[in-house]
């Protein structure tokens, strides 16, 4: 799955490390939402969703075909 994430992050001024404690997560686990190596709870996007005051739908983007 496709995401905004660092793009999002990178708006605000965060590095990964901020946005993992404003998350409650490891460092890594940002660091691989990034990359696309892995995707998130569906607890975990409503919480990224909701710190960046977005839709689901606007941070995270299916994979195309």
């Amino acid at each position: 799955m496709n995401n905004r994430l660092r793009e999002l992050r990178e708006q605000q001024g965060w590095s990964q490390g901020e946005l993992a404690l404003q998350l409650e997560v490891s460092r890594q686990t940002i660091n691989a939402l990034e990359t696309g190596k892995y995707d998130p709870s569906l607890p975990l996007a409503f919480r990224i969703a909701r710190l960046f005051s977005l839709r689901i739908e606007d941070v995270f983007l299916p994979d195309a075909g």
